[in-house]
């Protein structure tokens, strides 16, 4: 492996800090337990010219603001017998937005709160079967996150709204940090892990979210995948137990209990070094027969230059999202563009990945082992039932820079021009005019 790589390497690990576990500071370690410390902040700076109406916002006009986050508590394993293992953990999120709020109106600036996140057991197999190789049976259950694939449909339970909506019947308030998506542990779950890092495995889920901007869903499924050098194949079908219905009407979901998702995707080099192919098919059928079915899919190819200078890599993907899809938890997994599709477009202005079809192409280089930069660029086609009310372009310049071993920044600029403004059926506020976006992100992983 090359030193760009290592270096791209290095800031992806970093940047996932937004979708993984907080870090972990061993400080006991002794007779088969360990005991750890988790910490994490992150800090957000964010400006927008323009403001959106999908939230709360009524006034056209420049908008700043800030988030932050931090994340502590404990996390432990114990080695019981043949190797195998008990492990939990124990975390508390405090999270706050400042300012103005967000431009989409989500947050209004005044969120503080405190609360529990991570709160689990679980039980690792070690070598008490052989079959299933090292650790080729693990279950757990309590408050954490879970992900599928790279976030398409699942990614945590991380949509993070503040107090902007509230109103006597509808408190989405969750501590603000929108942007950051501090919280992402759903409240309840039973988790079980078969087989291990190579050849056939699957996920075999419950998952209860207590977030009501996801109407509280209640939903299981199971996930299978075959995972190979040349990449992975996976199969994955989710199955809706229970909603609340009064969110659920209010936020316009499609009917979520008894709604059935079943994909089928792929993501890996197929056996060629510098390919990168990835794709999924979604199906999903809503709870109520009177609701039409959906669908949404997308397909990805790239490139990485190896043998140049910075090894740059060109990517393009097409994603399609059909009127009445519902797009579940996706979330930022692996890396900018992925699942928020345009830092304004994804964050304010929408679509939301859903009822749009998505044309991306994305570049990025290391022009060290500690720095890579890259542009993305989004064109939003046949959106809102076929109108084009929310068609647009965006363009997002962004640098991921590991500054210290404790210290991760990330700014972004972002270039958004809707077709049409909110008295046109879009959702810009007072113009069409060119929105430059900014934001600076500092992760402070310990």
């Amino acid at each position: 492996m090359n030193k760009n790589r290592i270096a791209q390497s290095l800031v992806y690990v970093a940047l996932a800090g937004l979708s993984a576990p907080a870090s972990a500071y061993n400080f006991y370690q002794q007779d088969g337990t360990e005991l750890n410390l988790d910490i994490e902040a992150m800090l957000g700076v964010f400006s927008s010219q323009e403001t959106y109406n999908l939230g709360a916002k009524s006034e056209a006009g420049e908008t700043t603001w800030q988030e932050g986050f931090i994340k502590y508590g404990l996390s432990g394993s114990h080695i019981t017998g043949a190797d195998s293992s008990v492990y939990g953990a124990l975390n508390l999120v405090s999270s706050g937005t400042w300012g103005d709020g967000d431009a989409g109106g989500f947050t209004s600036g005044n969120e503080r709160k405190t609360e529990l996140e991570d709160a689990y057991l679980g039980w690792r197999s070690g070598d008490l079967i052989p079959a299933l190789g090292k650790d080729g049976f693990d279950i757990s259950v309590g408050r954490q996150q879970f992900t599928i694939g790279d976030g398409f449909l699942i990614n945590g339970d991380s949509l993070n709204f503040g107090d902007a909506l509230n109103a006597p019947d509808l408190d989405l308030d969750r501590g603000g940090a929108y942007w950051l998506a501090a919280r992402k542990a759903f409240d309840r779950t039973a988790i079980a892990r078969i087989g291990g890092s190579d050849g056939l495995r699957a996920d075999v889920f419950w998952l209860e979210s207590d977030n009501k901007a996801q109407a509280e869903m209640e939903l299981a499924g199971f996930n299978a995948e075959h995972v190979s050098e040349k990449g992975t194949f996976g199969l994955t079908y989710i199955e809706g137990l229970d909603v609340d219905d009064t969110f659920a009407s209010i936020l316009g979901y499609s009917p979520r209990d008894g709604q059935q998702t079943t994909s089928l995707r792929y993501q890996g080099n197929a056996g060629v070094e510098n390919l990168f192919l990835s794709g999924e098919f979604v199906t999903q059928e809503p709870g109520d027969s009177s609701f039409d079915d959906a669908t949404a899919w997308y397909a990805e190819a790239g490139w990485t230059f190896s043998d140049v200078t910075w090894s740059p890599s060109v990517n393009y993907r097409y994603s399609s999202f059909e009127e009445n899809f519902d797009p579940l938890f996706f979330g930022f997994n692996r890396g900018y563009g992925t699942w928020f599709q345009g830092e304004v477009a994804a964050n304010y202005a929408g679509p939301f990945n859903s009822d749009a079809d998505v044309h991306h192409v994305g570049v990025k280089a290391a022009p060290s082992e500690t720095l890579s930069v890259g542009a993305l660029f989004f064109n939003f086609r046949d959106t809102a039932g076929g109108s084009g009310d929310l068609n647009a372009q965006e363009i997002d310049v962004y640098a991921e820079w590991v500054a210290a071993p404790h210290l991760i920044i990330s700014p972004l600029v972002g270039i958004y021009t809707p077709d049409n403004s909110s008295a046109e059926g879009g959702s810009q506020i007072g113009n069409d005019d060119t929105n430059i976006y900014g934001q600076i992100i500092a992760i402070v992983p310990f």
